[in-house]
């Protein structure tokens, strides 16, 4: 029986402003992809034509893909027009066509002082305009449930994804973002949401006080969840995402030092179940 192969990515913004770092210490972790949410200061949507294809040159010069455009679309106020949104995942999107990528990162809207049933129509019209756009231009986009959006718990990112109901809008898993919710991620997630997971992101948390920690040592069922993408046949990617040093709301940093050890523990864990990382 063939040994199942993940290819293991990561944020490389997480390990250093600059990318030729960036790659430097995803390629010493035995890293085949970078995630792509910054470089040189400055967030992938913002980056200009020159900028993308210096990324571009830099990342075929060492033999790096890139896994998905790591956008902030979506972590915005749902208040906010739904053209608002829509004019920023284009610029993610030629991000992703100048960096040879489909897979778009994106969030489903803060809606502070409102409730999730008071928002819930204006959320699925602005998620069903970015699928739109995605169709379109041969993208997909990958929600990540994260805390404080209208898709932080899984019965909401189920209700997105069945709701919007489009080939273009797909999962990213977050185990240590769901422990943050108070969701035991596998337990009480998983069954439902398996069949729309098309990317793992991974970092996690202790429930105590959702503190990231890396991979395994947390209460997000990690070895649980990664066993069941194994046995499902799962052939995608494995982005590390660690938040060990620093988080904030655009995203969060640990420095090459901390990243490796986040890399090193979750090796550790596809090793005990067969999975190789490339």
């Amino acid at each position: 029986m063939t040994q199942p192969t993940w290819e293991l990515s990561g944020f490389g913004d997480e390990i250093d402003a600059d990318p030729v770092v960036q790659v430097a210490v995803l390629q010493a972790l035995g890293a085949s992809a970078i995630e792509v949410r910054s470089a040189w200061g400055t967030n992938v949507v913002d980056l200009d034509e020159d900028q993308l294809a210096g990324l571009h040159r830099l990342f075929e010069e060492r033999g790096q893909t890139v896994s998905a455009i790591a956008s902030p679309i979506g972590k915005v106020p749902v208040d906010e027009p739904v053209e608002h949104e829509v004019s920023r995942l284009a610029r993610a999107i030629r991000a992703a066509h100048a960096l040879g990528t489909t897979n778009i990162r994106i969030f489903s809207f803060y809606y502070e002082g409102r409730s999730p049933e008071d928002v819930r129509d204006d959320v699925l019209v602005r998620m069903r305009a970015l699928a739109d756009l995605a169709e379109r231009e041969g993208v997909t986009l990958l929600h990540e449930n994260e805390k404080d959006i209208y898709g932080d718990v899984p019965e909401r990112v189920l209700d997105i994804v069945e709701s919007v109901g489009s080939s273009a809008l797909r999962l990213a898993w977050d185990n240590a973002n769901y422990v943050q919710c108070g969701v035991a991620p596998f337990t009480d997630g998983w069954a439902q949401l398996a069949p729309y997971v098309d990317y793992l992101q991974v970092k996690d948390a202790l429930a105590a006080d959702g503190s990231v920690v890396p991979a395994g040592e947390g209460d997000g069922e990690l070895l649980l969840t990664l066993t069941a993408l194994r046995d499902a046949g799962y052939a995608g990617y494995a982005s590390l995402e660690p938040h060990l040093t620093d988080v904030n709301s655009l995203g969060g940093f640990s420095g090459p030092a901390a990243f490796g050890r986040a890399g090193r523990a979750f090796r550790s864990l596809t090793d005990q179940i067969g999975v190789t990382l490339r």
